[in-house]
């Protein structure tokens, strides 16, 4: 059978609770596979794995235990090896690049920060930075609505308008977030988000880093700003130039 994969510390990491389940119905008992200094938190993979509620907080729990003990470089759900072999093999490959990544990120936590425009606000907020759309919104409102080329000129200019305050917007996120974490990683974007970016940050610092994203609340109030963590820094594990011999299957969208 397969083996599933849910994170990667020192071998001399504290041992997890006995008797520790894992995903799968029925759960698969986590167990430790050792290479030299390094240690892989394992156990086997169910058939047709998917990021079903049960599963999801079953790899989540895994990961807080073993958090609690010392820095774990955290696989995303879905990571699964053909066999305990495959896994050794990568600890092995890769040894020199896990016992960095772990010294990095011991102590440190990541937080997700998303962001988007609330529509009214962002529309006021461009009026009244930009004199040529208030007058030519005027003009039109005195002309009962102004001629189809006007109301289009319009639309295209306050479309401008927006685009461009996306972009001071997201880059106004990172650079307030930013001194207050040891690294940035860029989500992938999707519709509906200017900003999807996640900032690794120390644990003993979390207090300040969220007191700058209220900050940037109050600065800023035509965004909607998200934060998702404290997680596990699943952006900046880095998988590095040799892909590993792991899949993910069935990965969970943050």
């Amino acid at each position: 059978m397969s083996t599933y994969v849910y994170g990667i510390t020192t071998a001399g990491h504290p041992a997890l609770p006995e008797g520790m389940d894992g995903v799968g119905d029925p759960p698969g008992r986590v167990r430790v596979l050792t290479e030299g200094d390094l240690a892989a938190l394992v156990s086997e993979a169910p058939e047709g794995l998917r990021p079903k509620r049960r599963d999801l907080l079953a790899h989540q729990n895994v990961l807080a235990e073993a958090g609690g003990g010392g820095c774990v470089l955290p696989m995303r759900f879905g990571s699964v090896a053909p066999d305990d072999g495959a896994v050794t093999g990568v600890l092995a490959e890769r040894a020199d690049h896990y016992r960095e990544r772990l010294r990095t990120l011991d102590g440190k936590v990541e937080y997700n920060v998303k962001a988007s425009h609330i529509e009214d606000a962002v529309l006021h907020r461009v009026m009244s930075e930009n004199p040529e759309l208030r007058a030519l919104a005027e003009a039109n409102r005195k002309a009962g609505g102004g001629s189809y080329e006007s109301r289009l000129r319009l639309g295209e200019l306050v479309v401008g308008a927006v685009r461009a305050r996306e972009a001071e917007d997201a880059a106004e996120v990172r650079q307030a977030l930013e001194p207050e974490s040891a690294a940035v990683g860029v989500g992938p974007g999707s519709t509906g988000w200017l900003v999807n970016v996640s900032f690794l940050v120390d644990r003993h610092s979390a207090e300040t880093f969220l007191a700058g994203v209220e900050r940037l609340r109050k600065s800023h109030p035509h965004l909607d700003l998200s934060v998702n963590g404290p997680l596990p820094p699943y952006s900046f594990v880095e998988p590095g130039p040799a892909e590993p011999a792991v899949s993910t299957a069935g990965r969970a969208e943050r």
